[in-house]
């Protein structure tokens, strides 16, 4: 088995297990964040490759295709870690566009090769995503509604890469009285 194989297979029951963990829906959008330099064992910016790039995007676009979410893929820190989404996305969320198009020196392998992959690319420079999947330490965190929750998965690495996944829930606001749960809401609120 080549190390590309190897590799798929690694990325494949990542995303199984973190969608087994995640329900996602069309409403939800996902961060990718990716160094290919680093799945390669090259430290993050210096060699990034677009076939690896290819085969992460194509488990990607099956999995997107199976769960219906809408994806964001952060460029690199050349491009301030805008994102490549498509264009409904975008318009949808109302997010904000530039003019960019990421490249592999200026944007990253990942983000150029989404680019010339989704049906309709545009590049925005912020977004709050409710799930993120970090490959290589790319520093999805700003992009993340603002409580992250790690999702562990029984593959740690593709390739030579750490692989981080993140869910988001909402704020849990108030003190000691608060109360987080209907049912417990509704006992408090109960008469007699």
């Amino acid at each position: 088995m080549t190390d590309m194989e190897r590799w798929r297979n690694e990325w494949q029951t990542a995303l199984a297990e973190f969608r087994a963990q995640v329900p996602l829906t069309d409403k939800d959008v996902v961060v990718i964040g990716c160094s290919t330099s680093e799945v390669i064992g090259e430290k993050i910016g210096t060699a990034g490759t677009m076939d690896v790039a290819a085969m992460l995007f194509q488990e990607l676009k099956r999995w997107r295709d199976e769960t219906r979410v809408q994806l964001a893929f952060q460029c690199c820190e050349h491009l301030n870690r805008a994102l490549v989404v498509e264009r409904q996305t975008a318009v949808t969320k109302q997010l904000e566009m530039v003019t960019v198009i990421p490249v592999r020196n200026a944007g990253g392998a990942m983000a150029a090769y989404a680019y010339t992959q989704l049906d309709d690319p545009v590049v925005v420079e912020h977004i709050r995503a409710d799930a993120g999947i970090d490959i290589g330490a790319t520093l999805i965190g700003m992009h993340l509604k603002h409580v992250a929750v790690p999702v562990r998965t029984s593959i740690k690495q593709i390739g030579h890469a750490t692989l981080t996944f993140a869910k988001t829930r909402p704020k849990l606001i108030g003190g000691e009285r608060a109360v987080y749960s209907q049912e417990k809401a509704n006992k408090s609120c109960s008469i007699g």
